[in-house]
Parts: C-alpha cells; structure tokens; sequence
C-alpha cells in the first residue's frame, strides 16, 4: 500500500502471530510486532507517526493499553490507532472515547478473535486516510474580529429541518449562525460561539440570530409555508432582564405567533445565579414561547434542570442516537431519555441522524421528531423550498405507505 507502517501491540505472542498472518493475506507486509509498550515504543522512536497504524490490545501486565494511550498523547502521536480487547464490549466503547477525547484517531476496536472483514475494513479505511492531506486545524478568532463582524453585519443563519418521524412531515427548523468572513468565508460556530460568551459578545449574537430567524418565518409563512424556529440561547443570554421583553418585541413586529418560536437551552457553563434564568424562563413560557433543553444528557444539560424550569421539548443529543441501533448502552439511554420525556408530556427530539440505520432505528420507537445530515443539512433560508421538493420525493422509501 505503500508509505504506512503497521505497529501489533498484544502481549500474546499467538495473537501477534496470528495478526501478523491475517494482515500479510491483506497485503501488509511493513509490520511491527511488539509484546510490550515499552518495546513499541522503542520502535517508534525517531520513526514518522503520521502514516503509521497500531493495534492496541487494551488488556496487558504492566503499561496496559490506557496508558500506552497516554504515552502516545505524550509524544504527539499523530496516526492511527485501533483498539483491541476480549473484554466487555463497554469497556472497549469506554477506551475507544477516551482516545477520542485525546484527539488521537480512532479507526474504531476489534473484538477478539479478531474477524477478518472487519480487520479488512478498517484497514482499508486506514488507507484513505493515508491518501489524503491531513486535516488543517480550524483557526481561531479574536473578540475584536467577532465584535466588528456583528457591527458590518457578517453574521447569518442556515436552517437544518426538523421532521416527523412517523410521517416525515417538515414540522420546524433550528436556525444556526453561521459567520460570512471577508477572507476565510464561512465559519462556523464551534470556531467562535465559546469565545463571543468568554468576551461578553454572546447576548448581542443571539440577537442578532433571533431577529434574523423570525424575519425569515414571515417569509416563509408569506410564502404559505407554517412553520416552528427553534432558535439556541445561552443561558448568559438569561442573565439579561430585559431578554424576554425583546423576544417579545421581536415576535410581534414580525408578526409570528409566540407559539411558533422555540428557544433551544444550552447550557454549556455552570451559572452561579439561577434566579434570574428561571424568572425570565418563566416569563417567558407564561407567553407561549417553547422551551427546549438542547443536547440532553450532556454537560450541565440535566434531571436538575427539567425539574426548576419549564421546558416542554426534549433534544436527545446525537451522541446517544447514532448508532443507537448497534450499541446496547446507547440504545438504554436513548430509551430512558425518551421515556422522561413522554412522562413529562415533552416532545422528544433526536439529534443527529447520520443515515439509515438511524433512520429506521427513529422509526420503531415512539420519538416525535428527527433531525441530522441523513434528513438534511444546514441550508440558507432561501433553499429550504427546493429541499422540500427533494425530501418529498424520498418520502416514499423512507415513510412506507403501509406504516
């Protein structure tokens, strides 16, 4: 295959054999073979890590595979790695998110014996990934370049639709900033969300995001189309006072109802004073206005949070819906946030559906509405007519007529 090498790590020596067999019928030849992370080190060492793939067996005497975890961390690995075990398939799932978590590149685990089709497949993903150009780090900006964009008007929002699961009916959208930069083009807004709340910037882009969202629902309404924006608030955003009397403002000068406007909760810092939060969330529902807990199950997103405030839509994060279908631990949480919210008379959300197994796994359970990249992703609001077009000509196989 060319420029990458192959590192076995498994204190076994039949496993190292048996691999080095496997992976020599697979063509691989250039294969280091190593029964300790002290002696797959040494091999590393001096040697480029960019290309090179490891088969890291988790459970060995001495420096286990976690902390050869570590040690790669340690000496900027920047290759791939593949997690291997006979454990229980939780605990690989559990070592497979730490390395994530560590920024390595996890192709994904075995579980032993090792199956050849699925060694063949990761390794042919390995390949690709040597073929291509490493990913360049996504740059970072300043508060001073973000407060000029909102003054020159940079910022915009996309729109990503929400359906209904039973019937695929488009039922909302959740607007979504985007920022159009003069030389970099569009940003998006894991690049600048955490340092516009850090700075002080977060109130006025959430307005901005906010008006911009519900002028958007008028021409889509004008244009015959009814539909529910859901749009993210920061829960600094509620330390504001004032906050519901411009959400009001904004609603009626747009002509929309309040019922039609969801406000997405994300809570992605701990606040020291909830008074003020639950005060202006209270107000707020007290108008109509929808409440939804974003990403639910994560962060500070929790059981406390549904019993103090009012919310009535559930978004289960999309870590705990793709691939639901395939993992028993998943599919128990899933199933536990959905039931929490048909106790509580909450719509239910889910994030992130990612393909057809998602898909089809929505389809038997009793969730209300889906959104991710398999339905659709982000748009500007002036495309959301065409896809409509494209999603309803999809309809039929995905939403059979005798369901």
């Amino acid at each position: 295959m060319g420029q990458g090498r192959i590192l076995i790590l498994d204190d076994e020596p039949f496993q190292l054999q048996f691999l080095s067999h496997q992976l020599a019928n697979l063509g691989e030849h250039a294969v280091d073979a190593c029964g300790s992370g002290l002696d797959a080190l040494a091999v590393m060492a001096g040697q480029p890590l960019g290309e090179r793939l490891i088969l890291l067996d988790l459970n060995m005497p001495g420096m286990d595979g976690v902390e050869f975890i570590h040690r790669l961390v340690d000496i900027k690995y920047t290759g791939a790695l593949v997690l291997m075990s006979s454990e229980d398939a939780r605990i690989l799932a559990t070592a497979e998110r730490l390395a994530r978590a560590h920024r390595l590149d996890v192709l994904g685990h075995l579980s032993k014996p090792v199956q050849p089709g699925v060694l063949k497949a990761l390794l042919e993903q390995w390949r690709d990934k040597v073929k291509k150009p490493s990913r360049t780090i996504p740059k970072t900006y300043g508060p001073t370049e973000l407060r000029r964009a909102l003054e020159q008007g940079e910022l915009t929002n996309h729109y990503q639709p929400k359906v209904d699961v039973k019937t695929g009916e488009l039922k909302g959208v959740e607007a979504l900033v985007r920022w159009r930069h003069p030389t970099d083009g569009l940003v998006f807004p894991d690049q600048f969300i955490s340092m516009a709340e850090e700075h002080g910037l977060i109130d006025d882009l959430t307005r901005i995001v906010l008006t911009e969202a519900l002028k958007q629902s008028r021409i889509w309404r004008d244009a015959g189309l009814v539909l529910r924006v859901a749009v993210n608030v920061s829960m600094i955003n509620l330390a504001q006072l004032d906050f519901p009397d411009f959400v009001l403002t904004r609603v009626l000068a747009s002509g929309m109802s309040a019922r039609d406007l969801i406000l997405e909760i994300t809570e992605s810092r701990l606040m020291k004073d909830i008074l003020a939060p639950l005060e202006i969330l209270t107000r707020l529902r007290l108008k109509h206005i929808s409440l939804s807990i974003d990403d639910f199950g994560t962060g500070h997103s929790s059981l406390v949070q549904l019993r103090d405030i009012p919310f009535d839509e559930l978004k289960i994060d999309q870590g705990f819906v793709h691939r639901a279908c395939h993992d028993e631990t998943l599919r128990a949480i899933f199933d536990a946030s959905l039931g929490l919210a048909g106790q509580l008379n909450m719509e239910a959300v889910a994030e992130g559906v990612e393909d057809q197994n998602d898909w089809d796994f929505l389809r038997g359970t009793r969730c209300d509405l889906a959104q991710g990249y398999f339905i659709a992703r982000p748009m500007p609001g002036a495309e959301l007519m065409d896809w409509i077009e494209i999603w309803q000509a999809r309809l039929p196989d995905l939403v059979p007529i005798s369901s």
